[in-house]
């Protein structure tokens, strides 16, 4: 069975960080898995167009109940996924089965959607990629651990080059053979910090 990818993060578009997030939805299509996102704009629509456009299957998981109240209420797209689920939950609840229903789950930027989605990534033992350099939650994992760790199975890794991170990821999957658990914590060559 393929691995299922989540992309959380920004829904503003931020121009600087455009080639970044293309980037990794290049870097996701190459390696044949699924890719999940919450359905939504800027930095993660981003991602998940390019990841599409490269051949990557992408299926949006919707806040919405329907495709109406998707474009119509929540203002999000849908041309960038292959398939959409309507969970009808609402962005919080969205974001309990997003992140549930992903083996791997990926930051680009971020701030408080996306770090209910890091806390719940980390409260069920997910293996977590941070794309440092893009800002928000994806930069604070450090401050975040250091001040809120606790044993939960998670594997946290960090870098700046999306290739990178989406191998590292990827291969803490295949070294757990896809389902066990071992707490690490694992940056780029810029720091040393360990749980």
């Amino acid at each position: 069975m393929k691995f299922k990818v989540g992309v959380m993060g920004s829904a503003e578009e931020a121009t600087a960080l455009h080639e970044k997030s293309q980037a990794l939805g290049k870097a996701i299509a190459s390696r044949n898995v699924i890719l999940l996102t919450g359905a939504t704009t800027g930095l993660v629509y981003a991602t998940g167009k390019a990841a599409h456009d490269f051949g990557a299957l992408h299926i949006g998981i919707s806040p919405a109940h329907d495709e109406h109240e998707h474009v119509e209420t929540y203002a999000l797209p849908t041309d960038a996924c292959d398939a959409i689920i309507y969970t009808g939950f609402g962005l919080k609840g969205r974001n309990v089965v997003l992140v549930r229903s992903c083996d791997i789950v990926l930051f680009i930027a971020g701030s408080m959607g996306s770090l209910n989605e890091f806390t719940i990534a980390y409260d069920e033992g997910k293996v977590i990629g941070c794309l440092r350099g893009t800002g928000g939650v994806a930069d604070e994992a450090d401050y975040l651990l250091a001040k809120f760790s606790k044993e939960t199975g998670a594997q946290v890794f960090q870098h700046t080059d999306p290739a990178e991170l989406v191998d590292g990821c990827i291969g803490a999957i295949r070294k757990a053979g896809g389902n066990e658990r071992v707490t690490e914590y694992h940056q780029d060559e810029r720091s040393n910090f360990s749980v």
